[in-house]
């Protein structure tokens, strides 16, 4: 690998930065990470950058705030010590969720955060499974968004699960979910519900066949567990024999544990782009799969001008 690439790490999943650099065969750059008595955080580069092309991996979950901020500073100073190209590699995009105004008096705070990055010096963004893919136009700088579907499917193509249907546990998963379908060569049906607060959800309608099927229930994300599981209830109430969920981003808030652990589920699996709590333990049939690969093959050939798209997969 050209000397010239360098990848730093942020705090919040040091892991997965730690195997993309392996991937690579790269040592991690050398940084130092500090807080200030008044909470303040400083970042001061430990080698020189001048001149290089630079990837910096940080996920904007867990403590959002707290690892936003560091993400803004680490490219700041990054941009302040001469690097050719600054790469804001951001496996988690935090605040996706708050893409819109769905109501008067509520800010877009996604666009903020596109807004922020560039400022702070960002020239490129490489992120996984967005919320919602409008957040592409957001940006004026080039962002690469990889789907960490291709991931899930080598897991489930190893796994031959017969008489399969994949599920979308609402409407806004339906076009992943046919991805899985058409791929896996299963059967597609949409569970309808409705949100009656910020944590709880009631399922409503069935769309399509589960009756003897095993389902797959496939999302972006797992916050709460509230919708996945409302959905597990009711294709299981349809007859649906064993249960698999496929979330890119393992969030695991509030009650999503206990949620999942109580749900029949057979499996339950989630991508490394958010590091895992340690009530996870809790879930003996959790599946971690790794998006290392995928993203050290993505920032090998952003840093050699070669094209990503092949990573994408065919959505048609």
């Amino acid at each position: 690998m050209n000397r010239e690439l360098k990848i730093f790490s942020g705090n919040s999943n040091r892991p997965l930065a730690q195997k993309i650099c392996d991937r690579l065969g790269l040592p991690m750059g050398m940084a130092t990470i500090s807080t200030f008595p008044d909470g303040e955080t400083f970042i001061k580069l430990d080698e020189d950058i001048r001149g290089r092309d630079i990837f910096v991996i940080q996920s904007v979950c867990h403590e959002p705030n707290e690892y936003l901020m560091e993400l803004l500073i680490y490219l700041d100073c990054i941009r302040r010590a001469s690097a050719q190209r600054v790469t804001a590699v951001i496996p988690y995009y935090g605040y996706a969720r708050q893409d819109r105004k769905d109501e008067g008096r509520t800010p877009i705070t996604a666009k903020l955060v596109a807004n922020m990055l560039v400022t702070a010096g960002a020239d490129r963004v490489l992120t996984i499974d967005l919320h919602a893919s409008q957040i592409q136009g957001f940006f004026d700088i080039p962002l690469d968004h990889l789907l960490a579907e291709q991931v899930f499917m080598e897991h489930y193509r190893k796994m031959n699960i017969p008489d399969l249907t994949v599920a979308s546990p609402d409407v806004g998963s339906v076009k992943r979910a046919r991805l899985y379908a058409k791929h896996l060569g299963g059967t597609l049906v949409i569970a309808e519900k409705e949100r009656i607060g910020s944590t709880d959800v009631r399922a409503g309608n069935l769309i399509g066949s589960v009756e003897g099927r095993n389902v797959i229930l496939v999302d972006d994300m797992i916050s709460t567990a509230g919708s996945v599981v409302a959905a597990a209830k009711m294709v299981k109430d349809h007859g649906a024999k064993d249960i698999y969920i496929a979330a890119t981003h393992g969030l695991f808030c509030g009650p999503a544990i206990e949620r999942l652990a109580g749900a029949g589920i057979k499996e339950v699996a989630v991508s490394d782009t958010i590091p895992l709590p340690e009530a996870c333990k809790k879930l003996k049939n959790l599946a971690v799969l790794s998006v290392a690969p995928m993203l050290g093959e993505a920032i090998s050939r952003i840093h050699r001008n070669e094209s990503v798209s092949s990573l994408f997969m065919n959505e048609s």
